[in-house]
This record gives C-alpha cells, sequence and structure tokens, in this order.
C-alpha cells in the first residue's frame, strides 16, 4: 500500500537489504508519473525458500489515463519473524508498471487530419 501511494521510503523497509536499489528504480514513478488505481492479490503460493505471491494491480499513467492491468509474481522470504521481499516481476499485462522501457509510435498517415464542417446558429457553413 505505501508504494500505491508514492511512500517508497517506507515501502523500502519490507524490502531484502540487497534488493532494495533495484526496486527502489522499479517503483520510481509509483505516485508521480504512474497511478496505481487498485491493488489485488490474485495468488499465493509456497516454495522450498520462501512464498511466491501474484499480485494484480490496476494502473494508469498520469498523462494518458488509460486504465491497465499488469500481474506482477513477487518472491517472499521469511527472515527472522518478518518476511522481506527478495524479487518481483511481470507474468502478465501490460508493460510499464515496473520501470520497464515503454516506446511510443505515432501512426503512420498520408492523409491531413479530418476536419468536420462547421455550421453556425446563423445557417453559414464553414
Amino acid at each position: 500500500m505505501n508504494t500505491r501511494f508514492g511512500r517508497s521510503e517506507i515501502a523500502l523497509e519490507s524490502v531484502a537489504p540487497g534488493s532494495r536499489e533495484a526496486f527502489a528504480e522499479r517503483h520510481r514513478g509509483w505516485g508521480t508519473t504512474i497511478r496505481i488505481a487498485d491493488l489485488e492479490v490474485a495468488g499465493f503460493h509456497q516454495v522450498a525458500d520462501g512464498t511466491d505471491i501474484t499480485v494484480r494491480a490496476t494502473w494508469y499513467r498520469a498523462d494518458e489515463e488509460d486504465l491497465r492491468t499488469t500481474t506482477i509474481k513477487q518472491h517472499w522470504h521469511e527472515q527472522g519473524v518478518s518476511w522481506l521481499l527478495t524479487g518481483e516481476e511481470r507474468v502478465d499485462g501490460d508493460i510499464g508498471l515496473l520501470g520497464e522501457k515503454v516506446v511510443f509510435q505515432a501512426p503512420e498517415s498520408d492523409r491531413p487530419p479530418v476536419r468536420f464542417p462547421t455550421v453556425r446558429l446563423s445557417g453559414t457553413v464553414e
């Protein structure tokens, strides 16, 4: 929840020390250029060295406002009395949530943009 609202410094307390720099880089835009609309735990799986949690994030870029969905698999490891995040990866959905570089390309067109005629209340057409 702290990453959802851009409070990464608090979220880093739950990340393993060796993974903190990479985590901070992947989540740099959360709360600013990337807005998280909802986070949902979608699955939970015990593995030999910890637990894998599947998280479904619904998000949008602040400058676009197109709602997107990305599924992330997080690996958590028990450290004493607490659990620490040791890794995460996108497993499905839209790219860009975890700091992946996204290149936007405008569609190619030989035609000028469509301009519809303006009809004035006086009945004249421009």
